[in-house]
C-alpha cells in the first residue's frame, strides 16, 4: 500500500506551485480581450474549465456551475466555478461554489431547487438549491480501489451564494467499480421520488430516492448497438414533445473516446422511461453534434413551465486536445446556449438543438449579401443562407492565408480547419469533420463564427457542427458557391463590454 500522507504531501507541494501560478494574473488583468477569447460564448476568468454543471434556474437567474481547476490552464483537482445570467447570453461570474474535501475532487453533477423539502435541508418557504456531484478521491486511485467514486452533495438557501457539504456524505457508495460518476437529478412526477442517471463504466445506472439523501438501485440501460469507444459519462434523461404533441423520453450520454470525429461527443437515445426502467425505440447510434467540440452538455433544471423550453449548453472542447490549446490565461469555452426540439421521422425520432432566441438581442446591424465574394467587416458574425444546390462552398479566410472551409457534396456536410489557423498543437486537429446527411437536403444554414469557434445549424438545427479555430487573424473575406444571390449577415456585439 502506498503512503497516504506521502501522497497528500505531493499534492499540497502541486497545489501551491500553482497557486504561485495564478497569483500572476491579477484581477485587473482580465479585460476578456485577449487572443482567442470568445466574445459572445461564455468562458471563465482564467484557468482551466471543462464539463458544464448543476445547471439550474431560480428565482430569475440561470445558475451554471462548471468543473474547474483554478491553479492551472490544465485539467487538475476538480472545484465547481459558478456563474448567472438573467438572459443566458450575459454571465456574472461568482466565487468557486465547490471545494475539494477529505471525500475528495468534486466531479460533475447537477443541481435541482428541493422545492417540497424532502431532503431537509431547507424549508417549504425557503427551498434548498441542491448540488449532486461526484466524490474522486485521489488516493483511493493511486492505491488502486475500485471504490474511489461516489456521489455526493451539499445545498445552499441563498440562490447559489454559499454551500454547505452534507455531513453525511457520501450519500451513494460505489459498489466496487471504478467508473461511477455524473448525477444528474430530476423529480419524476409519476413515481413522486428523484430519479438519477448515473455513468457506470459503460452503461447508466438509475436509482431513485424519496429526500436526495438515501438511494435505491432501479435499472441500468446499455444496448449491444450502441457506441461504446469509450467511457460513458454525463447522462441526462429529460422529456421532449413533437409538434403533433408525443411525448418521448430522451437520454443523453456522452462517450470519450469514439466520438464520429474521434475523441468526444454527444449520443442520445429516444424511448420510454416508466420510473424504473429505461427503453429505447430507435435502433441506431445518433449523435446530437457532428462537429468536433461539443461535449459533455445537459440540461437546465426547473425552467419555469411558462417558459416552456428545454435548455442546453455544452462544453466547446474534445479531450483529444483540451489541455493544449493555445488560449491564455483561461483555457475551454461554452457552447451558446441551445433550445431542444423533437421531431417524428416516419418510424424514428430526431433531436435538434437551436440557437435560443436572446442571442438576437446581440445583433448591432443586420445586412443583405449577395454575391460570391464577401468582405466581412466584423469578427463577431451570424449568418443565416439559403443554399441553391445540394453542392456548395463556404471559404473563410484571412490576410494571412489561413482558411476554414464548409462544404457539401450532396451527401455529406464537410468542415476543413487543417489551414484555418494554428493547428499544429496536435497532430489530428486538422482533420477533416464529416456528417453524414443520411438524405437531408440542406434549405437552410445559421452559422454563429465567433473568435475562436464555428457552430454550423443545418434546416433549424436538424444537423449540427460545432468545431473550434484559432485564426492569427479574424477572417475577414467569404467566398460563397452554391447559393442563393440573397442571404443575411448580422453583425453581433460582445457579451463581455
Amino acid at each position: 500500500m502506498k503512503n497516504p500522507v506521502l501522497i497528500l504531501s505531493l499534492f499540497l507541494m502541486i497545489f501551491i506551485s500553482c497557486q504561485e501560478n495564478y497569483k500572476e494574473t491579477s484581477q485587473e488583468d482580465l479585460v476578456f480581450n485577449e487572443p482567442f477569447r470568445p466574445q459572445y460564448h461564455f468562458s471563465p476568468p482564467t484557468q482551466w474549465m471543462n464539463d458544464p454543471n448543476g445547471m439550474v434556474y431560480w428565482d430569475g437567474e440561470y445558475h451554471l456551475f462548471y468543473q474547474y481547476y483554478p491553479d492551472s490552464t490544465v485539467w487538475g483537482p476538480m472545484h465547481w466555478g459558478h456563474a448567472v445570467s438573467k438572459d443566458l447570453v450575459h454571465w456574472e461570474h461568482l466565487p468557486i461554489a465547490l471545494y475539494p474535501d477529505e471525500n475528495g475532487w468534486i466531479f460533475s453533477g447537477s443541481a435541482v431547487m428541493d422545492l417540497e423539502n424532502t431532503s431537509g435541508l431547507g424549508t417549504k418557504d425557503n427551498p434548498a438549491m441542491v448540488a449532486i456531484f461526484t466524490y474522486h478521491d485521489p488516493i483511493g486511485e493511486k492505491e488502486g480501489r475500485d471504490d474511489f467514486q461516489t456521489q455526493g452533495i451539499a445545498y445552499s438557501t441563498d440562490k447559489g451564494r454559499s454551500w454547505t457539504m452534507y455531513e453525511g456524505n457520501p450519500v451513494l457508495k460505489s459498489p466496487g467499480i471504478k467508473d461511477f460518476r455524473d448525477p444528474k437529478v430530476f423529480w419524476h412526477e409519476d413515481s413522486e421520488r428523484w430519479i438519477m442517471s448515473l455513468s457506470v463504466m459503460d452503461k447508466i445506472s438509475f436509482y431513485s430516492s424519496s429526500n436526495l439523501i438515501d438511494w435505491e438501485y432501479l435499472s441500468d440501460f446499455n444496448p449491444s448497438w450502441a457506441a461504446y469507444g469509450g467511457v460513458w459519462e454525463c447522462p441526462d434523461l429529460f422529456t421532449l414533445t413533437t409538434e403533433e404533441g408525443e411525448e418521448k423520453w430522451i437520454l443523453f450520454v456522452s462517450i470519450n473516446p469514439g466520438g464520429p470525429q474521434g475523441g468526444s461527443a454527444t449520443q442520445y437515445f429516444v424511448g420510454d422511461f416508466n420510473g424504473t426502467t429505461f427503453t429505447s425505440t430507435t435502433q441506431s447510434v445518433k449523435w446530437l453534434d457532428w462537429g468536433a467540440d461539443n461535449y459533455a452538455g445537459v440540461t437546465w433544471s426547473n425552467v419555469p413551465e411558462s417558459d416552456g423550453r428545454r435548455l442546453f449548453i455544452g462544453w466547446m472542447g474534445n479531450w483529444n486536445y483540451a489541455q493544449v490549446v493555445p488560449t491564455h490565461p483561461w483555457r475551454s469555452a461554452m457552447t451558446i446556449p441551445r433550445t431542444l426540439h423533437l421531431s417524428k421521422m416516419t418510424e424514428d425520432y430526431l433531436v435538434s438543438s437551436r440557437p435560443i432566441a436572446e442571442l438576437k438581442n446581440l445583433r448591432t446591424e443586420s445586412l443583405s449579401i449577395e454575391g460570391k465574394a464577401i468582405a466581412l467587416d466584423a469578427e463577431l458574425l451570424e449568418l443565416e443562407l439559403k443554399p441553391n444546390s445540394s453542392q456548395f462552398q463556404l471559404m473563410f479566410t484571412n490576410p494571412n492565408s489561413e482558411e476554414l472551409v464548409l462544404k457539401s457534396n450532396g451527401e455529406t456536410l464537410i468542415l476543413e480547419r487543417a489551414n484555418s489557423g494554428l493547428v499544429d498543437f496536435e497532430k489530428g486537429f486538422g482533420n477533416e469533420q464529416k456528417a453524414n446527411l443520411e438524405g437531408i437536403k440542406i434549405n437552410e444554414l445559421t452559422i454563429y463564427l465567433d473568435r475562436s469557434s464555428i457552430e454550423v445549424f443545418v434546416n433549424g438545427g436538424a444537423l449540427v457542427m460545432t468545431s473550434i479555430v484559432f485564426p492569427t487573424a479574424p477572417y475577414d473575406a467569404l467566398q460563397m458557391e452554391g447559393f442563393e444571390n440573397l442571404n443575411q449577415m448580422h453583425h453581433l456585439k460582445s457579451i463581455w463590454r
